[in-house]
């Protein structure tokens, strides 16, 4: 830590233009800056730290220093002492912790107990509390600002605990983690929550600026690490009555406040200005999207809105969830045969529908596949959606060998299953973290557990139907999994799976929608059976899933790009109010 400012000399004046140099320098550049995230309550924390420090407004050789303003402190100490005001064992000498950096030479570091008589407020039973009076609690006090976002009476709150009364000028400081930046300025007489104590000054001095010093993040560092409690450590009166408090000279202190509002006025400003480009951003994103998710677009129109999206989804999103969503509607212009141009050449669905069926129709009369349970003609009337010339409806069944996992044996964690294992057994969290491409396993089964399950081939769909619903992804190796994942092995015809995953991304919302209500929500193999899939062209399937995967592959580098963005408006951030904060420390060497 930095040594007290009694060894060291006193700041120039260059320091202070230094200082305002770096100040001015931060805000021009505000808009490079402070697109990071919680930017605005960064700036706001280091105004307050250069407050603290002495350097955000100058020091005037008139002032009263603070050393001769502790002397009149302890005075009208004396005096309250004298007078009964104040028991003397409250007013014993405290050892002042070692200060975290140094102050300019008019300023004086001093202990909490040396200026304020800490938890000054009377403490009241429920019952005595006068009914039209303030009740302060926390959730009234904003953190960081110390604005007041509402003031209720007593009568307006259940009172069944003992309270603090605190008069007008008290310090009342939320002495509570979480809580620890809610400092607030009592401007009427009130009562409060015991967790919030009042810091009364011994001589009357500047408290607002005493509220901002209390918010400043050394001293939250300071309750932070030294709170007592397991489940909401608070600051022990001991430990609250040795910490340091930066004291300037007293006409320094309203200076410093007015700097302050001044500043903070104008972080309202922007954080305002920087919502309503987010908003704006967001609503042009939004109304973006909407168009190209309408089920049945202005097709004179659609192409229009398409390309502007795609060509312009850089400059609209600035946060992951807008890639989230700019993903979710590529997938739902691929499926709906939106993302890529028909072709009239192509062989239409129907047929391709048509050769796979004849083609289990035959391997099931040979007794090679088991023969599935038939299917009713796929009813367009409920589809979600009109389909392009070429396309047509089909159901997971009609495409390939579609069932449940299996995994019999119980307990399923028995050892017995997975000694000397070579098997890969996946569960639901697998499929739910694979991204679409299934590389991770639970466990290996051996021979025993294989001949309670099955074994799926590499190039499998998996979806779950439990605990994570429609998740899906596909094996990248050979593999069993239980009853709560079903697979679909593709037609040979259909070469991978890649599309129907595609397919299943979109439809997940609308699937968990029939999963019950009970404590793990499931579906079952019924209602994928009957699920509706819009089957394009073979041709277009690969022009599709090519064009998918370049999307993909450009959300993935904006995905990046946003993170190194704010990674290094991070660190420009951090440079830049380090400069600040050590300004004038090469000067007054």
């Amino acid at each position: 830590m930095a040594p007290s400012n009694d060894h060291g000399p006193a700041p120039s004046s260059r320091a202070t233009w230094t200082d305002e140099r770096v100040i001015e320098q931060l805000f021009t550049h505000f808009d490079r800056l402070m697109q990071s995230p919680a930017s605005v309550q960064r700036l706001r924390r280091f105004i307050l730290n250069l407050a603290v420090r002495g350097k955000l407004v100058p020091q005037s050789p008139n002032d009263e220093p603070a050393s001769e303003l502790l002397q009149r402190i302890a005075k009208a100490k004396a005096r309250l002492v004298k007078a009964g005001e104040i028991r003397k064992n409250r007013t014993k000498p405290v050892r002042m912790t070692e200060t975290p950096f140094a102050l300019p030479q008019s300023w004086k570091w001093a202990s909490i107990g040396d200026i304020f008589l800490y938890d000054a407020g009377t403490k009241r039973e429920p019952a005595k509390l006068n009914k039209s009076e303030w009740l302060l609690e926390l959730e009234d006090v904003e953190k960081d600002t110390g604005r007041l976002l509402a003031r209720i009476h007593v009568s307006g709150r259940a009172s069944k605990s003992t309270k603090s009364e605190f008069r007008v000028g008290d310090i009342l400081y939320g002495k509570l983690r979480p809580y620890l930046n809610k400092v607030l300025v009592a401007d009427k007489p009130g009562y409060s929550t015991t967790e919030i104590v009042s810091l009364r000054p011994y001589l009357p001095i500047c408290s607002q600026y005493c509220a901002l010093a209390l918010r400043r993040p050394d001293f939250v560092a300071y309750v932070t690490r030294l709170g007592q409690g397991t489940k909401m450590p608070r600051l022990r009166t001991e430990d609250a009555i040795i910490a340091p408090f930066p004291l300037p000279p007293l006409a320094e202190q309203h200076r410093i406040v007015a700097k302050v509002d001044e500043l903070m006025a104008l972080c309202d400003r922007l954080e305002a200005a920087q919502l309503e480009r987010e908003m704006t951003r967001t609503r042009l994103t939004a109304a973006s999207l909407a168009r190209m998710n309408n089920p049945n677009p202005d097709e004179s129109k659609f192409q229009g809105h398409v390309k502007f999206a795609l060509n312009n989804f850089t400059p609209l999103t600035t946060r992951p969830e807008q890639v989230k969503a700019l993903r979710q509607t590529i997938l739902n212009l691929a499926v709906r045969g939106k993302l890529v141009p028909q072709d009239s050449e192509d062989e239409p669905a129907a047929e391709l529908l048509q050769r796979i069926t004849a083609d289990r129709s035959r391997l099931e009369k040979t007794g090679t596949i088991k023969k599935a349970k038939s299917l009713p003609p796929a009813d367009s009337a409920n589809a979600p959606f009109d389909l392009p010339t070429g396309w047509t409806w089909a159901r997971l069944p009609e495409v390939g060998t579609f069932g449940r996992g299996k995994s019999k044996h119980r307990p399923r964690n028995d050892p017995v299953l997975y000694e000397n294992g070579k098997y890969p057994f996946i569960q639901t969290g697998d499929v739910a973290r694979s991204g679409g491409t299934i590389k991770t396993y639970t466990g290996r089964y051996n021979d025993v557990g294989l001949a309670q399950s099955a074994l799926w081939p590499t190039g499998t769909l998996c979806i779950t139907i439990a605990a994570n619903i429609a998740d899906s992804g596909i094996l990248a190796f050979d593999a069993c999994f239980p009853d709560s994942v079903v697979g679909l092995i593709p037609h040979d015809s259909l070469e991978c799976a890649r599309y129907f995953e595609y397919f299943i991304r979109t439809a997940k919302a609308n699937l968990q929608d029939f999963a019950p209500s009970t404590a793990q929500k499931n579906i079952n193999l019924g209602i994928l059976t009957e699920l509706l899939i819009p089957l394009p062209p073979l041709a277009e399937q690969r022009r599709i899933v090519a064009k998918v995967d370049k999307l993909m592959g450009l959300c993935d580098k904006l995905d990046g790009k946003l993170e190194m963005g704010d990674d290094r408006r991070e660190c420009l951030v951090e440079a830049v109010l380090y400069d600040a904060l050590e300004a004038g420390r090469d000067i007054a060497a």
